[in-house]
Parts: C-alpha cells; sequence; structure tokens
C-alpha cells in the first residue's frame, strides 16, 4: 500500500526559527552570539575594518537560520561607540533579521538603537543596582525586546525558587515601564555542572516555574556554560538544550553555524509540537541543514 506524501511544494519560509505556526506554537529562537569583539577574529576584523570578514559571518548565520544577530564591540576598551557605529552600518545593510544590541552601556546603546531599521533587542538589564539603575531610564520609553538577567548584587542564583524571584521582579520592574511580558527574554543564567552537579536541575526546575507563572514570556542564556571545565562539551550541550526546550526554554544565545546543535534544536521542536506536519523538519532535510 502507498503511503499517503507530504507536500512536495514547502512554504518559503524566511527564517524557520522564528516564525509560530498556525496554532501559535512558538518556534525556538536562535540569538547569534558570533559577531563579538571578544572573539580575536572578530576583533581583529574590527580593529582592521574589514567590512568582508564580517558581512561574510553575518551572511552564513542568516543561512543558518538565526533569528537574531547578537553585536557587540565592548573589547576594545575606548572605541566601543566608534566600533559600534561601525558593526551596525557594516552589516545593516544586509541583515535579513532583527539585530541584538549588546551594550552594558546606555549611551552605546542610545546611538545603536537610533541606527537600526527593524525593532531590536538589547543585552542586557539584570537587577544589579548599578547596572538596574543606568539602564532603566534609557529602556523607558523605548520600543525593543529585552534580555533580563536574573542576577543581582548577591551574586549568582543559587536555587530555583532563587531564580524565580529574581525574574519576577525583573518582569514587574519592566512591565512597570511599558514592556509587554512577550517583549522580555529572561535568562535564568545556565551555570557549569562541574562544580555543582544539581546546577542543571536548579535551571530546569526554575525554567519550569517561570514558563507556568508566565506563559507569553521568553526565557534565554548562554547554553555552553552548562559544560564548561568538561570533556566533550558539545555533546553534554546538545543534550542540554533538549532538557531545556520541554522545560520551556524558546531561545538560546549561541553559534547557530553548529550544524549539530542546530539539527538538535530543530528535531526537539519538532518532536515538542512546535513544528506544523513536521514542515521545518523536512525543509531542514531536504536542504542538508539537518544532520544526524
Amino acid at each position: 500500500m502507498d503511503l499517503p506524501r507530504m507536500p512536495d511544494l514547502l512554504p518559503d519560509l524566511q527564517s524557520p526559527l522564528m516564525l509560530k505556526s498556525e496554532e501559535g506554537q512558538t518556534m525556538f529562537e536562535v540569538i547569534g552570539e558570533r559577531i563579538n569583539s571578544s572573539r580575536k577574529k572578530v576583533q581583529e576584523a574590527v580593529t582592521a575594518r574589514d567590512t568582508e570578514y564580517i558581512i561574510n559571518d553575518v551572511i552564513k548565520q542568516q543561512e543558518a537560520g538565526v533569528t537574531f544577530i547578537d553585536v557587540n564591540a565592548g573589547a576594545r576598551i575606548g572605541h566601543e561607540t566608534e566600533d559600534m557605529k561601525w558593526l551596525i552600518d557594516t552589516i545593516q545593510p544586509i541583515a535579513e533579521v532583527p539585530l541584538t544590541l549588546d551594550s552594558p552601556d546606555p549611551a552605546v546603546l542610545e546611538m545603536a538603537i537610533q541606527m537600526v531599521e527593524s525593532i531590536p533587542m538589547v543585552n542586557s538589564i539584570s537587577l544589579e543596582k548599578e547596572r538596574f539603575d543606568a539602564m532603566m531610564p534609557f529602556l523607558e520609553g523605548k520600543t525593543c525586546k529585552i534580555i533580563a538577567l536574573c542576577m543581582d548584587d548577591g551574586g549568582m542564583p543559587i536555587s530555583s525558587g532563587d531564580i524565580i524571584g529574581r525574574a519576577d521582579s525583573l518582569v514587574k520592574e519592566l512591565t512597570g515601564i511599558g514592556f509587554a511580558v512577550g517583549d522580555i527574554y529572561i535568562d535564568p543564567l545556565v551555570q557549569p555542572i562541574s562544580t555543582d552537579t544539581t546546577k542543571g536541575v536548579m535551571v530546569l526546575d526554575a525554567t519550569r516555574g517561570i514558563r507556568a507563572k508566565y506563559p507569553e514570556i521568553h526565557i534565554t542564556g548562554g547554553l555552553s556554560n552548562i559544560s564548561f571545565g568538561l570533556p566533550q562539551r558539545k555533546i553534554i550541550n546538545r543534550t542540554f538544550v533538549t532538557l531545556m526546550m520541554d522545560a520551556g526554554m524558546d531561545s538560546a544565545i549561541m553559534d547557530p553555524l553548529d550544524d549539530k546543535i542546530m539539527s538538535t534544536i530543530k528535531t526537539a521542536n519538532m518532536l515538542l509540537g512546535n513544528d506544523q506536519y513536521c514542515m521545518e523538519y523536512l525543509k531542514g532535510t531536504r536542504a542538508g541543514s539537518i544532520v544526524s
């Protein structure tokens, strides 16, 4: 007996990880971390004003399905403003996705947010008094998405309840100045399990708790922190992202050119019911972007 065939013609979707299915299910969002001047090759390109290197990297990230391009120019002390301006001038003409403006300096962010063409993301605010007091006046009245770190002056969170409590405070403060809950990206701060094997369970429990309290919120973070100090880190990261996605994480700050973790995310997204008719998975396998 012949089995029914899936449609040969799949939708022409520009960015498979940023859309919603017909039922409103959120697809996983990837914040590309590569354009960061703390990375040696990027810093060399920024210093030399190597436009070709930056453009080629951004194009590769977009082809891989990135949702946001993070832009960080903070590594060259005393040059952040000019370097950020050059990076945005270089990236904006070829950007097909929004930019994430990554700086702790409100003056740099004020300049940068005036330069972008799409609604940007800002990376980031926390509950640390100095950072909080500097960022809140800048953010008030802005149209942007915001990454909010569950960090305060007490240091890194020590329990899932601690993370959830800090998330509550961030949501309260940000909605109080006009942010919609759906524009907030909570970072629960993934910590290495090499020093404390309970840290993975802690952040998973916190993610479930935040997702239950705030269904519309986004939960993001640096995935690779979990494996710091351990060998064979990539298999740890790939396994961890599937657990975090099941707990409610719907975004990550990561390298979209890591094809295996991108394949894992797209596959997990399908298995979690967020890929209508498995269309994105089938599209990825046909294009060769999903590999085992």
